[in-house]
């Protein structure tokens, strides 16, 4: 399927956006202005209406502005947004493709491309269910908000943990734009623009556009010789047209198309860059220098066109919005993470004992999203509104996986050749919704909604030999057929009170659902498998009961903002994966129980004029409730590795089953944290600015932290990070119309594993390097 044009075809659009340099987010956002010395309304869609974010009785953070220019500066993806609010993270162990959400300490490491996820990316009023549409880059944004909490009334299923929600900036009936470029370390490249106005009194149009490049700069080290800079390049662009057409005072329809492509390189795996019986990277570990012999490269094509009708029919507005999705990916790595298996020296060429390679391809052929969602919302400024809608999906996607060495090691567990694994997946699911507010008094309103949600899941695997490699012979498993459904109710209540007009109290009671799965990446199954306990497994549908009460504050004469919220939640049947271990699958599994519980501060203060500070802080912690609940810990190798003990790490859990050369323990998790998930997430935020002729001089700087977090479902020593901490700085001079910066990202340049693989070695990916640079920007 091709959905981008050539470069021909693309030129004359850069050229346009070309046409300027950059506009600031803040400039963007339509908030209403700020009287002098006094910070400004954070303006939010959280309920499907434009209100004042202190209004709102929901745990939320919006990103919009100098932040949101800050931590996007030098070309980052999503996962820049990583800590930068509480109770947020962001990781994934497919770089840029596949960004995995979590939030309050619920999400999933599944690393397969039909994993489901708690939590809901939601882009301009459109769902984006699949991992390879969530890595959709962020560019010309009004603003990014994160939901904290069960969103399931109005924004359906597999929402129990929250939602990240973008909007783009629309048409406007003037004529503007803005444009953006940077250039900074590895020949980094990071442009972006958008320009747009009215054509005619009954059309406006916006055209935006996003090119980020960078360098590879790793170097590989093998026998055969050194490849200088052999990884971690991309190379990327999306656009994005809207076209907003007013037929009549009363009627708006926004057509919308985006276009994305990413080339580049896969996530890197570093092999045995973790000690056994300690915690921490070890020396074995260089940023700058792998030793590894397989294939590494990515790509991904998504397109989207999308229209959206809005119908004011007097006391209610009829709004519809369509999208149809479709894409295609791939991505392989070298998930050994090293060079060889068992017959090179450990330290000659770095990467240490590998028992057996393995490089593993994921592709997605076909991907096809349909969304449907038709609501009516009330109008005015009575006492009572109200929102009632219908929502449709309908998914079809294919991924197939292969297994294979690129030097045909006779090591490997299939002698060499492909493995290939192919599954079809077919989704469909409709909710019914409704939502109303009543307020009682001035002061005193009740908000309550219902959602009924219906899913299906149709489900198809083959595991089967490659057609490249005859000898290979054909797999007993065959086809494994499954099929899934179910039906949920899901609500929401809360109150909220003003105490004073400048503090808001609310409490939340909300049940949340995530609809069933299933997870068949069977590349390496058990032995005696059957068609019956294949590998094939399901995760049932999951419930959580989440109770919030919180505050909301303007505080020093409108000089400074306080947001504190506290929550609990029961998580019931929770949908657990197990990843990795010793056949490196994914393997659904249901908790009788996770309770959570914690709190989230937000602050923003301008104690002195041109001087803004911001803070955010958040505690989480997360509890798997189920005395029976076991899985496979980290992978068990040659006895040699350590005497009497062939597993690869230290587990911490209770061993149920001990380990055996090439089987894995099983281990007892009953009482654990949840992977990636925690206890500390801290950020905060200064920006100074001194007069200088028409503009200013000014200096900003982001910081945020996350405490100990461990990669897995099982506890082990060497599969956790103690701790990471990223600080950015800019410094510039800015008017109304110009912006010339130059800045530093990760600027302590701190070191961090962020993920491991555990079937193999002690293999780990870490964080992104500091990076630095110089930005212009223009506005008009």
């Amino acid at each position: 399927m091709r959905l981008f044009p050539s470069a021909t075809a693309i030129a004359p659009v850069l050229a346009i956006l070309a046409a300027g340099w950059a506009a600031p987010a803040a400039a963007q956002y339509a908030a209403p202005a700020a009287e002098e010395g006094q910070l400004g309304e954070i303006i939010v869609t959280a309920q499907r209406r434009e209100e004042n974010l202190q209004d709102v009785p929901i745990s939320i953070t919006a990103v919009s502005g100098d932040k949101l220019d800050a931590i996007g500066a030098g070309g980052q993806d999503v996962r820049s947004l990583s800590a930068k609010v509480p109770s947020l993270m962001v990781e994934s162990s497919f770089g840029r493709t596949f960004p995995r959400f979590y939030i309050r300490g619920l999400g999933n490491t599944d690393f397969d491309f039909n994993a489901s996820q708690p939590v809901s990316l939601v882009y301009d009023d459109v769902v984006l269910e699949n991992p390879i549409l969530k890595g959709f880059p962020v560019f010309d944004i009004e603003r990014v908000e994160v939901l904290r909490g069960p969103q399931g009334t109005l924004f359906g299923r597999n929402t129990p943990a929250g939602i990240v929600k973008f909007d783009s900036v629309k048409p406007k009936d003037e004529f503007g734009g803005y444009g953006r470029i940077s250039y900074g370390r590895f020949n980094a490249i990071n442009a972006q623009g958008a320009v747009g106005g009215p054509l005619g009194d009954k059309v406006a149009i916006r055209v935006s556009g996003l090119y980020q490049r960078q360098d590879d700069y790793v170097d590989n080290v093998v026998p055969s010789g050194t490849t200088k800079d052999a990884f971690e390049g991309f190379d990327e662009l999306a656009l994005r047209f809207q076209g907003l057409v007013k037929p009549t005072d009363n009627l708006e329809i926004l057509l919308t198309g985006q276009l994305r492509r990413l080339n580049g390189t896969a996530r890197l795996f570093r092999a045995n860059v973790f000690t056994r019986g300690e915690t921490g990277l070890n020396d074995n570990f260089d940023r700058y220098r792998v030793s590894t012999d397989g294939k590494n490269e990515q790509r991904v094509r998504t397109g989207n066109a999308s229209a959206r009708v809005n119908w004011d029919l007097g006391p209610v507005s009829l709004i519809s919005v369509t999208s149809l999705w479709k894409g295609h990916a791939t991505s392989v790595g070298d998930v050994d993470g090293g060079f060889g298996a068992n017959f090179l020296p450990p330290n000659l060429y770095g990467p240490g004992d590998i028992p057996f390679t393995a490089e593993t391809r994921d592709s997605v052929p076909k991907l096809r999203q349909f969304t449907q969602e038709v609501r009516l919302e009330s109008n005015g400024n009575g006492p009572l509104s109200y929102q009632a809608g219908f929502f449709y999906f309908d998914e079809d996607l294919d991924i197939l996986s292969e297994n294979y060495s690129t030097l045909g090691d006779p090591n490997n567990a299939v002698g060499g050749v492909n493995i290939v694994v192919a599954q079809e997946q077919h989704s469909k699911a409709y909710g019914v919704f409704g939502s109303l507010t009543y307020h009682l008094t001035d002061q005193l309103s009740v908000t309550g909604g219902v959602r009924y949600n219906d899913d299906k899941r149709r489900y198809t695997v083959v595991r089967s030999k490659d057609t490249q490699f005859p000898n290979f012979l054909q797999n007993p498993l065959g086809t494994v057929n499954r099929r899934v459904s179910d039906n949920n109710v899901t609500w929401d209540a809360n109150i909220a009170y003003a105490a004073t007009d400048d503090i808001n109290l609310y409490a939340r009671v909300a049940r949340g659902y995530r609809a069933p799965s299933i997870q068949g990446r069977i590349l390496f199954p058990p032995a005696t498998a059957t068609p019956l306990e294949s590998g094939v497994t399901i995760g049932d549908s999951e419930t959580i009961t989440s109770y919030e009460a919180g505050v909301k504050s303007t505080v020093l004469g409108g000089r400074g903002r306080i947001n504190l919220s506290g929550f609990l939640y029961n998580l019931n049947d929770a949908q657990l994966t197990a990843v990795g271990g010793g056949v490196n699958a994914n393997r659904l599994i249901n908790a009788d129980n996770v309770r959570g519980y914690g709190f989230e501060l937000d602050v923003e203060l301008m104690p002195v004029d041109r001087l803004l500070l911001t803070a955010g802080l958040s505690y989480n912690h997360t509890e798997i409730r189920d005395p029976n609940l076991t899985t496979a810990a980290c992978g068990a190798t040659r006895v040699d590795l350590l005497p009497g003990d062939p597993s690869l790490c230290t587990v911490l859990d209770p061993i149920v089953v001990p380990a055996a050369p090439f089987a894995a323990a099983i281990v007892n998790i009953d009482g654990n944290s949840l992977p990636q998930s925690p206890r500390w997430i801290a950020n905060w935020t200064a920006k100074y600015g001194v007069p200088v002729g028409d503009g200013e001089v000014y200096v900003y700087t982001d910081w945020s932290y996350r405490s100990k977090i461990n990669f897995f479902l099982y506890e082990s020593v060497e599969f956790q990070d103690k701790r990471l901490l990223e600080g950015g700085v800019r410094v510039g001079y800015k008017t109304d119309h110009y912006d010339f910066a130059a800045f530093v990202r990760n600027v302590t340049n701190d070191t961090s594993a962020v993920g491991g693989i555990d079937f193999n070695n002690l293999t780990g990916f870490v964080n992104e390097p500091r990076i630095w640079g110089v930005e212009a920007a223009f506005k008009f």
